[in-house]
């Protein structure tokens, strides 16, 4: 059987990039086709026999520029020729998914949202009133072409129960969940109580500035770990007692998680691989009550939650938390319902194998 795979830009390393390892491990001969590709900011795709862009590949500007893509990706993807596969696996959050095949090849989209900046996103990615009105043209037209392309897949896979939602309120169609996995390596114990622990991009929708303001005034050690476009701003106000240590390997991450008191998960996710990471160590979670975080954490069991991403709220959760006391082996027995290994299997079963 031919497969091949199928990714909106290859630039980056992130919870999707693990996924397509994990796909790779399945079929390690399969090509995997994208938009653009940037080998040094993307070093992980460097296990595959081959990486094929589009013709985007030919601007080396919109490499990094993945804003200025969206009105190109349509036909970025739907330029692909899959004739000789007998599969196809589309990985997207965008315009992967818009990808023509014949009737005899099977179509599987592994869905990580609907394009967020078209649908749940696009108050937040349009909040310039100006920005709003000049792409108002483009956006009606991606909307329509990305309803066209979503109905495209033979079988539409969603990674948790809020992007099946979504799926169903933006594509009008159904989806099974198959949870991303996480690396059976991380599930280990947990050994000491530190400190409070972000992993996360540093941009905005993340909602660090929340848990820098909370810690402010708790005054409670704080690790950040990660980089991105707000980290000069986060630094500027954090106070004495929170710390970044930037971008980091898988080792130190690990060791992080393992001597933190808990994982602030304060975002409203698609997913949430961190929240699941934390666990797997017997690392609880104080997550937002919305998103992926809903699939992954069960309130006084593998953490707590807060209702609002306001300061003040989170300064009163993470206050409560601190009296309580979780059973490490009910974190780690909950993910493992989200290894590697399981994934792979759900996987696999959709394909009759």
């Amino acid at each position: 059987m031919k497969v091949a795979l199928v990714y909106d830009r290859v630039n980056k390393w992130g919870g999707a990039e693990r996924i397509l390892l994990a796909l790779h491990e399945l079929f390690p001969d399969a090509p995997l086709y994208t938009s653009v590709y940037d080998p040094i900011k993307a070093p992980w795709a460097k296990v595959f026999l081959k990486v094929i862009p589009s013709f985007l590949q030919k601007f080396k500007w919109f490499r990094d520029k993945h804003e200025l893509l969206g009105a190109f990706m349509p036909m970025a993807f739907e330029r692909f020729n899959f004739d000789r596969f007998d599969t196809v696996i589309s990985v997207t959050s965008e315009a992967a998914k818009g990808i023509i095949t014949k009737p005899g090849t099977l179509h599987i989209c592994y869905c990580l949202t609907p394009t967020r900046y078209l649908w749940s996103g696009y108050e937040l990615y349009f909040s310039n009133p100006f920005l709003k009105w000049m792409s108002k043209p483009i956006v009606s037209y991606l909307q329509t072409w990305d309803r066209v392309a979503a109905n495209r897949p033979d079988i539409m896979i969603s990674i948790s129960s809020e992007v099946k939602n979504r799926i169903q309120k933006y594509y009008h169609r159904d989806s099974r969940i198959i949870f991303p996995g996480v690396e059976e390596r991380k599930l280990i114990k947990h050994l000491s109580e530190k400190y409070y622990l972000v992993v996360s991009r540093l941009v905005k929708y993340k909602k660090i500035d929340l848990v820098i303001k909370a810690f402010n005034y708790l005054g409670f050690p704080l690790i950040i770990v990660g980089v991105g476009s707000e980290e000069k701003h986060l630094k500027h106000i954090a106070r004495g007692n929170i710390t970044f240590m930037g971008e980091i390997n898988e080792e130190k991450l690990v060791g992080f998680y393992k001597s933190a008191k808990a994982l602030i998960f304060p975002q409203e996710e698609d997913f949430g691989l961190t929240a699941i990471e934390a666990q797997a160590v017997g690392l609880p979670v104080i997550a937002f009550k919305k998103g992926g975080a809903l699939d992954i954490v069960t309130e006084g069991k593998t953490g707590v939650f807060f209702n609002e991403q306001l300061p003040d709220c989170l300064v009163k959760t993470v206050k409560k938390f601190d009296k309580m006391h979780f059973r490490e082996q009910d974190l780690i027995d909950n993910a493992k319902r989200f290894s590697k290994t399981v994934f792979q299997k759900e996987f696999m079963s959709i394909m009759g194998k």
